[in-house]
């Protein structure tokens, strides 16, 4: 007997899931209401498609293992994007201070635009695999509280029933299944929203002659002072061009969307470096700002009854403040335990939707935490405020971090968390422990950790001192 499985969302998480299903279904359809582009380009269902995306190591891991016959870094690399080590190819000041760039290996992550990752990701799914894509608006699942048999769905033909013998919801941030489950008979889910009222605003600027090898620059909110959270990032992308964002929490840190005001913005960081850089290069687009940056999560793992046949993935699972650059490789991540437990115990096998969901939450609480330990702190944060073990927990990272600054063994623990490479539990290893404890056996620098050719650069390419 013919076994389907529908996908609803043509996103990175629903290409992904359709990777994963690929190999135990018979069909696998992905839906999707957007008319999907051809190639690398922004779509309207991408809310964060125009901002800053960082994929990293654990994400693309897990990548590489659901895509069969391609190798999704060299596909990435080979559509424009660009690998940047994060200890040697990134100049960050954090609360902290300026990281040190080493010369000794590190997490590798890569940067392009969110529109040429989806188009990459679908393109080799859809060229490797059997799934198809249909253009439909999924209006809810069919079955009950016991078993999802298919998708209620419209198209331009009318309404239809489409039947499956599993249907994963990777629909992103709009997901409407708290009201499908509801209709279902699952009325138990808990959810919590943490939003710091994150603002983004985006300019892309070509790249300057000589600067193409430039380090990915970021200067990053500090949520310890009492104030909003101000921050702005430099990135290399497709094209030869930078992607310049910057992110600010509410009551006075968002960033705005007048290009002259873009610019004063980076310049009044605790360093000017990014406006130093941008304001010698050309910009390219106006600036795109964005408001759907909370915190967001659908505790599906603690329902009491969950229905066979149902699986919930990506933003529709759980969303983070995309500061953190978690989403994409959580979303990969939760693709990963449904690779996993298919091959264990194939579409039908019995409790297959409850054990994705499980383990899926493991990745998800690890960034949750992750994001929640600095949005807290935030003045006017909604929905969130620190406890005591927040507290406790800050004391021990700020530490870390301050570390880290002069330690390679500090620096190489907070990078493979951020990587998403090995669980929270990492900064906790005697070694990394000793090394917090003891301090930076280095001194902190006194400015950005730049080459003599990079300061050149930078010296050339600045207008602010003009």
């Amino acid at each position: 007997m013919s076994r389907r499985a529908v996908v609803i969302g043509a996103g990175l998480a629903g290409m992904l899931a359709a990777a994963a299903l690929s190999g135990a279904a018979d069909e696998v359809v992905v839906l999707d209401r957007d008319e999907l582009p051809d190639g690398p380009e922004h779509r309207k269902g991408l809310p964060q498609g125009r901002h800053a995306h960082l994929l990293m190591a654990g994400g693309l891991a897990a990548m590489e293992d659901l895509v069969p016959g391609v190798s999704m870094r060299k596909h990435l690399l080979a559509a424009g994007a660009h690998e940047i080590s994060l200890g040697s190819g990134m100049v960050a000041l954090t609360p902290e201070g300026w990281l040190r760039r080493w010369r000794r290996p590190g997490p590798q992550m890569l940067t392009c635009t969110r529109a040429l990752l989806d188009w990459a990701i679908r393109d080799a799914v859809l060229t490797h695999t059997g799934v198809q894509v249909r253009r439909a608006q999924a209006l809810e699942p069919t079955g009950s509280r016991q078993r999802v048999t298919g998708v209620r769905l419209s198209t331009a033909a009318g309404d239809e029933e489409l039947a499956a013998d599993l249907v994963v919801d990777a629909s992103g941030r709009g997901s409407r299944i708290g009201t499908w489950l509801t209709a279902l008979g699952v009325s138990d889910v808990r959810e919590k929203t943490v939003d710091a009222g994150l603002v983004n605003a985006t300019r892309l600027y070509r790249t300057p002659t000589g600067a193409g090898r430039f380090p990915l620059t970021m200067v990053q909110a500090n949520p310890y002072l009492g104030r909003p959270g101000r921050s702005a990032m430099v990135l290399p992308i497709e094209g030869d061009r930078w992607m310049v964002s910057l992110a600010g929490t509410r009551g006075g840190g968002e960033p705005p969307s007048d290009p002259d005001d873009f610019l004063r913005y980076t310049l009044d960081l605790p360093d000017p470096i990014v406006g130093r850089l941008i304001s010698g290069a050309e910009p390219l687009t106006d600036v795109h700002v964005s408001r759907s940056t909370s915190n967001h999560r659908r505790y599906l793992e603690k329902t009491r009854h969950w229905p066979e046949g149902l699986v919930v993935l990506g933003d529709a699972l759980a969303t983070f403040n995309p500061a953190y650059g978690q989403g994409m490789s959580v979303a990969a991540l939760g693709a990963q335990v449904l690779s996993r437990e298919l091959r264990q115990g194939g579409l039908g096998g019995p409790g297959l939707a409850r054990r994705v969901q499980r383990g899926a939450a493991r990745s998800v609480e690890a960034a949750w935490t992750m994001a929640l330990s600095q949005d807290v702190w935030f003045p006017g944060t909604r929905g969130g405020s620190p406890r005591v073990a927040d507290r406790l927990v800050t004391a021990y990272t700020r530490r870390m971090i301050r570390t880290a600054t002069g330690s390679y063994t500090a620096a190489s623990a907070v990078w493979d968390v951020t990587s998403m490479t090995t669980s929270p539990t990492r900064l906790l290893r005697p070694s990394t422990v000793l090394a917090t404890l003891s301090g930076p056996p280095l001194p902190t620098a006194l400015g950005a950790p730049l080459t003599r050719e990079e300061r050149d650069i930078l010296h050339g390419l600045d207008r602010t001192r003009v």
